[in-house]
């Protein structure tokens, strides 16, 4: 390219003029085939993102029969400073996606009063059609428990949006002093 110019009779000062506008045009070229690459990438990940949980199936018509049975602990009397073992099975009679489970401790008439809340991500997204959750509690003045306290143990299951299918069992124990 620079001996073409050279021949045709441009200066030197000419010609280097035209080699550096054509290495500015080489280079918007490039840089305009890199945005479009760009563009067309970020498209395609705003479409594929409409799938929350990448699943590739549409929730809305999702039927789900959640249950749930809580394995541990008992209904039967506790007494302070008891550790206590939180075995609680969740299932879907159709093998179909767990989307979401809680398990919550509170007093009895107060709901507010929480002293256990698990798992600590509620979105699980097991699609086995089963999911256990295990932990290990201490009824103790620590975690709020105190003598001659009621609490209830309350489990939950949800589909993928709050509230769709959603299945609750509960279980009352009474808590002793020590």
């Amino acid at each position: 390219m620079y001996i073409n110019l050279l021949s045709s009779g441009y200066s030197l000062r000419k010609s280097g003029q035209l080699v550096v506008i054509s290495i500015l045009n080489h280079l918007k070229y490039r840089l305009m085939k890199k945005f479009w690459i760009y563009l067309f990438f970020l498209g395609a990940v705003t479409i594929t993102a409409c799938d929350k949980d990448g699943d590739g199936h549409d929730h809305e018509d999702e039927t789900t029969e959640y249950s749930i049975q809580i394995m541990s602990p008992s209904a039967d009397d506790k007494k302070v400073d008891d550790m206590i073992h939180l075995h609680i099975n969740f299932d879907e009679a159709n093998s179909g996606t767990i989307h979401h489970v809680n398990v919550k401790i509170y007093e009895d008439g107060n709901t507010d009063n929480v002293i256990y809340d698990g798992p600590s991500e509620a979105h699980v997204h097991e699609e086995s059609g089963h999911f256990e959750h295990h932990a290990d509690f201490m009824l103790n003045a620590d975690n709020g428990v105190e003598g001659h306290t009621n609490w209830i143990l309350e489990a939950k299951v949800w589909g993928h949006e709050a509230g769709k299918h959603e299945v609750m069992m509960t279980r009352g124990f009474h808590v002793h002093p020590n």
